[in-house]
């Protein structure tokens, strides 16, 4: 079975492909075609982007096809950056520039309302008629500074309340094993694994 991965950000598919890469199948991704268009996210919820870019994808391909759509949403924020997570400062912004906002938008929370929450949803387009979604989630905060050099995004701001570690304080296996991504992806994994079995 081949997989197309509807992502153009690197980070995203080395925390995929780690694991899923026991499974029967070929991931593929924007680096294994000519063209792969860059899917534009303008849902308003992010099972509507993921499900968007998995079709697109699937549609341009006509491969199965696998979209992600992360949100942060943070509770003194009122939910935001929410489905804006990676545009949160702006188009074509790096990572730090969403991190740096967020940070100052948050100067004068104390921790205890410092709450966060990441979720993933992921979306499996197998066909025009056939596609899975799952859901993960993370609980957490947002701590007062940038804590690790490990991850992407948000990573270095988002704490965890039973060890006190930034996401960016983990190695990508301890991520992989408690993470929104990782979470999903195992559900998205087992699905896989069934499917699989019965091709």
């Amino acid at each position: 079975m081949r997989l197309v991965l509807a992502t153009h950000n690197r980070d995203k598919i080395q925390e995929i492909n780690v694991l899923l890469q026991e499974l029967p199948i070929q991931i593929l991704t924007f680096e294994d075609f000519d063209s792969l268009p860059e899917v534009i996210e303008d849902r308003d919820t992010l099972e509507g982007n993921a499900e968007k870019k998995a079709r697109e994808i699937y549609e341009e391909t006509g491969l199965p096809a696998m979209a992600d759509d992360t949100g942060l949403f943070v509770h003194a924020l009122h939910g935001e950056p929410g489905v804006y997570s990676s545009r949160y400062a702006g188009e074509n912004v790096t990572y730090a520039d969403n991190r740096h906002l967020l940070l100052k938008n948050m100067e004068d929370v104390p921790l205890k309302d410092r709450d966060a929450e990441f979720r993933t949803i992921i979306v499996l387009m197998l066909n025009e008629d056939e596609k899975f979604i799952v859901e993960g989630s993370c609980s957490g905060y947002i701590g007062f500074k940038e804590k690790g050099t490990m991850g992407f995004g948000y990573d270095p701001i988002f704490y965890l309340k039973e060890s006190g570690k930034s996401f960016a304080e983990l190695s990508l296996a301890e991520k992989n094993e408690i993470s929104h991504r990782g979470r999903a992806l195992k559900k998205i994994k087992k699905i896989l694994e069934e499917i699989t079995k019965n091709t």
